[in-house]
């Protein structure tokens, strides 16, 4: 197999020939087809992220076909198409997995982070946290849905019932947020970096109401904003944009330090919330979603031997929608 691997702190992705792994009690693997790029590949790559697993495969937006089963798998079998994503592993006895929160579990596996994910050409994975996916739809435009579309279900839901909805960050998963927002009948603002109109058309494609700089707000005030990009200083702006009651969700992984913020912009029983990671759940309530709404995923795909390319592009804001590796 080949695989672009993480060596250690501050190295590229160097591209290697490995020997083809095999599946253990539980696991299947996967012949990858496409693997998208996210954002939190690059919070991996640029150690933004505690106790990476060196030397490490990064890629958790995957999708492929099961090729080889392990012992003790009932779910899936030879030649099925799977959605392997963020969530590799819970322990299932912590009080959080035992209450229905395993996104919080305290000794959890993640994908392409503390374990091999999907920058290669085979990814094993535990067979209970992956998705069947069925025949419907082109593998690139389905393998963003496994973390930005999962992510941004994720903080949706969390935004509760708001109508007047607030985006910061147009990127991977804004604009599929956006589509399901719409089809549920809110009405979407999306913030981008200030100089960013092709974001800002972009938005406005998808039934974005009101477009700007992240630093403007909306004559009238937001019920909910939920922030994408992983730039603390968007918390008092988003704050400020927010009416009273209002909500906040920070959807990120990781985030730049929040500045300090006069108290009178979270008084008046405004919310600060986060997003941590995503449950089984989420995936199998979102994955009934996409054709409902029919979602479409804006894509680039790349071979994977640019995988270093396309994480500087990445950084530097220039994919518009998601960015996916074919193998």
């Amino acid at each position: 197999m080949r695989a672009m691997v993480l060596q250690g702190s501050g190295s590229p992705l160097r591209s290697e020939e490995r020997a083809e792994p095999q599946p253990g009690d539980g696991e299947i693997r996967v012949k990858v087809s496409a693997c998208g790029v996210c954002r939190t590949d690059l919070h991996v790559v640029d150690s933004e992220l505690p106790d990476i697993k060196y030397p490490i495969v990064p890629g958790h937006e995957i999708v492929g076909r099961v090729d080889l089963v392990g012992t003790n798998v009932r779910t899936h079998r030879v030649g099925d198409r799977v959605g392997i994503p963020w969530l590799g592993y819970t322990c299932g006895v912590c009080r959080f997995c035992r209450e229905g929160m395993e996104n919080l579990c305290d000794r959890p596996l993640f994908t392409g982070y503390t374990r091999d994910g999907g920058f290669a050409t085979d990814a094993i994975a535990d067979a209970r946290y992956a998705f069947p996916l069925g025949e419907e739809g082109d593998d690139a435009s389905i393998a963003p849905l496994l973390c930005a579309g999962l992510i941004g279900w994720r903080s949706l839901v969390m935004a509760g019932p708001a109508e007047r909805l607030g985006i910061y960050g147009f990127g991977a998963a804004g604009h599929i947020v956006a589509q399901i927002a719409r089809w549920q009948g809110r009405s979407v603002h999306a913030f981008t970096r200030r100089d960013d109109t092709e974001a800002q058309d972009f938005a406005r494609r998808l039934g974005a109401v009101w477009t700007g700089a992240s630093d403007q707000t909306p004559e009238t005030p937001l019920d909910a904003a939920i922030i994408y990009a992983p730039a603390g200083e968007l918390v008092p702006a988003a704050l400020r944009a927010v009416r009273k009651g209002g909500r906040v969700i920070c959807a990120g992984i990781h985030m730049s330090d929040i500045p300090s913020f006069p108290y009178d912009i979270l008084w008046g029983e405004r919310q600060l919330v986060s997003v941590a990671n995503l449950t089984r759940q989420d995936g199998l309530d979102f994955l009934k979603v996409v054709p409902q709404a029919g979602i479409h995923t804006q894509t680039t795909s790349f071979p994977l031997e640019e995988a270093n390319d396309v994480l500087s592009r990445l950084r530097s804001g220039q994919i518009l929608g998601a960015a996916v590796l074919r193998p």
